[in-house]
């Protein structure tokens, strides 16, 4: 089986858009990646992917430590009541499985049907650290460049600021 970062690399490069990136024991979870990252610096994300009731999908990527209300989310997007998108759901869409998933897998996304929403802190950070379509590796990008990767697909990120959606409720 090919490398699913190889065809994210080479449109990263065509972008003119550098990265670093690191191998490691798999990771699937935040806490994974937590006890195991060492001192990578830069930002770290949970990405969750779901799906609203009347079928519109979603990729929210948040910074690690976000607090982030389910129950109040859809507010927030705009969007109908939400819930967690099935596995096989998500490796059709966005080509990666559980544990993959950042916003790097929107490259897979061949449809556009899935919509982006971005923590404020990681639109407004400097490096930000994502698994590059496989959770074995960590790839660290500028938030700049990451706005640039995806407004290259096609997609513009619906920016949220969670702390102040919080504050709100």
């Amino acid at each position: 089986m090919s490398d699913p970062s190889t065809l994210l690399f080479e449109h990263l490069e065509k972008l003119g858009i550098k990265t670093t990136t690191q191998t490691h024991a798999p990771l699937f979870t935040v806490e994974d990646s937590q006890n195991l990252r060492g001192d990578l610096p830069g930002l770290h994300s949970k990405n969750l992917f779901v799906k609203d009731k009347k079928g519109a999908l979603w990729l929210v990527v948040a910074e690690e430590n976000t607090q982030i209300r389910m129950n109040h989310l859809h507010k927030s997007l705009g969007c109908a009541r939400l819930s967690f998108g099935k596995p096989d759901l998500l490796i059709e869409t966005l080509g990666v499985k559980p544990g993959s998933v950042t916003p790097f897998a929107l490259i897979n996304d061949q449809d556009r049907v899935v919509n982006l929403a971005l923590d404020a802190k990681l639109a407004n950070g400097e490096k930000l650290n994502f698994h590059p379509l496989r959770n074995d590796q960590t790839t660290t990008i500028q938030a700049k460049d990451l706005l640039r990767f995806i407004t290259s697909l096609g997609y513009e990120a619906k920016i949220i600021n969670f702390e102040d959606e919080l504050d709100a409720t």
